[in-house]
């Protein structure tokens, strides 16, 4: 799918976020990657096979708990 060199990751691959823009929405809260991945602003993903990804947004410095 991508036509860049070097190629995007893939869809399939760890790093999948960080392929390029293809089409960006943030009025509505939304981006596609080269490599067919929607990618939405809470972090979720939808793989161009459907599979959902959950939002995956890292916890806040002021959420973080420490142990004793």
């Amino acid at each position: 799918m991508c036509q860049h060199q070097t190629p995007c990751p893939s869809a399939d691959s760890a790093d999948r976020d960080s392929a390029r823009l293809v089409a960006h929405h943030p009025e509505q809260g939304w981006s596609l990657l080269c490599n067919g991945v929607l990618l939405f602003e809470d972090t979720g993903e939808i793989l161009p096979d459907g599979r959902v990804i959950a939002p995956h947004r890292p916890l806040e410095g002021s959420q973080v708990m420490t142990a004793a």
